[in-house]
Order: structure tokens, then sequence, then C-alpha cells
């Protein structure tokens, strides 16, 4: 008599992890082979998506006052972002941070992947900042009385602000969570179940405050871009936020630099175990 276990794994739910790792394997190695062009436009599109889950989250969160309430209530609605990437076959660059089963199992070049982790990257950027552009042409940091427009920047400065090894090990722990979420949605057969298997590790990472690479390409700008509203500006002030620590400087190098690093870090670290385990040839 089979167990639960068997039938799930067997019956169709869905696929086992070392399944899921084989699939990644041959994944990656088409990550890495598909045209510049492409790889380049679905990054951007990635960026769409993660961007708009920023959006989306902000808003909901722009009028709580208690920080754990909204912290929760932004962690339940910013999954869609990656929810979006898993179901509509786009290329972000923390979950691409996998590739490396790929390298592990000598089935691509180091240059190939880190070619391919360049591409999206800047994909990601271009797809994130249009986003934050359109936040502001749309007058949508003015909802609610823009009180959206000040949470930005403060989100922004906050961001800029920390040190460097927060930035690194907040990456870390980010993405450790994010490529989790990725090889369970592999392993999901139907989108619903992509959708759910997505949400519990997101959720995870942003209810504990940690750090998103491609996330911030949105938060940071959208936050720079406020700021040169003169009205959203001077409401910042008065709610008493450093806005002078806000800028591309301190976007690019305290905040972007650590936390991609980090990001890299913790996605490697998942590939890495996961081949060690399911995927290491053995010699005998």
């Amino acid at each position: 008599m089979q167990s639960y276990r068997d039938c799930i794994y067997k019956g169709g739910f869905m696929l086992s992890t070392k399944e899921v790792m084989e699939k990644y394997v041959s994944l990656g190695e088409n990550k890495v082979n598909t045209p510049f062009l492409k790889t380049l436009l679905l990054a951007v599109i990635a960026g769409f998506f993660i961007a708009l889950a920023g959006v989306g989250a902000n808003a909901a969160i722009a009028t709580i006052e208690n920080p754990s309430i909204a912290k929760l209530i932004s962690a339940v609605v910013f999954p869609a972002g990656l929810s979006m990437v898993s179901c509509a076959g786009c290329e972000l660059f923390t979950g691409d941070s996998l590739i490396v089963i790929s390298l592990l199992d000598k089935k691509i070049k180091f240059s190939s992947m880190l070619k391919c982790w360049i591409i999206v990257y800047i994909g990601n950027l271009i797809g994130s900042v249009l986003i934050a552009l359109l936040a502001s042409a749309s007058k949508q940091l003015s909802l609610y009385d823009s009180k959206l427009a000040v949470m930005t920047i403060s989100i922004a400065v906050k961001k800029t602000s920390l040190s460097f090894s927060q930035g690194l090990f907040l990456g870390i722990g980010c993405n450790f969570l994010v490529c989790i979420a990725v090889l369970i949605a592999l392993s999901a057969n139907s989108t619903a179940d992509k959708i759910a298997g997505v949400f519990f590790p997101i959720l995870l990472f942003v209810v504990s405050g940690f750090e998103h690479s491609v996330a911030n390409m949105y938060y940071i700008p959208a936050g720079i871009i406020a700021k040169m509203n003169p009205e959203y500006l001077r409401l910042a002030v008065e709610k008493g936020i450093e806005v002078d620590r806000l800028n591309i400087s301190s976007f690019l190098f305290k905040n972007l630099l650590p936390v991609t690093i980090g990001n890299l870090i913790g996605g490697t670290l998942v590939g890495l175990l996961y081949w060690y385990i399911y995927l290491r040839k053995v010699k005998k």
C-alpha cells in the first residue's frame, strides 16, 4: 500500500525534490542559452511585476500606524510579485542565482552564467525604475493626502541608512527564502499550487524585514523621485525624515551593492546545498 508521501509525489500532485533539481539543471542550461534580447525583455517584465507588487504593498499600508500590522499586510500583498514571475515565465535576478545548480552539474560555463546574471539584473533594474516613474507620473503617490508619497520617501531613507553588513546579511536571508519559493513553485503541477508554494516563503522574508535587490530597485528610486516633488519633500521634512540621506549614490552603494551580494550568497547557498544533497555524483 502506498504511503501518503508516495501518493503526493507519484500521483501527480507535485514533483519530488530530486526531480525538481533535475528539472532545474535543464532549466538553467536553457536560461543561459536564451538570446540576449529575449532574456532582457523577460527581465524587464519581471522588474515590472516585482515593482508593481511594491506599489501595491506600499499603497496597502500607507495609512496604517502600527508597524507590525503594516509589515504583515505588506507581507501578504507582496508575494503577488513572485507569483506573477513564476506563472508568467519571466527572468528574475534573485531566482536566477539558482543557475549555479547547472554550473555545479557541469552543464554550463561560469562565464555564461555571469553573462545571464548581468543581463537579467539590468533588465530588472529597467523594469523597476520604469514602474517608479509611472507611479510618479500618474500621481499614484498622492493617494491618502500624499501619505503614500511620504511613506515611500521614508522607506527609501531607511533602506539607504543600513550599514554594509546589515544590507549583506539581510540580503542573504531574503534570497535564501526566495530561492526556496522558486524550487517549491517548480515542484507544482498547477498554477494554483505555484501561487500557494510561493506565498509563505515570500511572506516570511517581507515580514522579517529582509532585503531584496530587485524590490529595492523600485522602493528606493520611487523615494528619490518622490523627493523631487516640492510638496512631497515638504511633507517628508515636516515628518522629521532625514531626506538628505537619500540620493543615487546612497541607493547604489549603501543598499543595492551589499544587498545584491547578499542575495547572490543566499541564492547560491540554496543551489549548492540542494545540488550536493540530490545531484552530487559519488565516486565508487
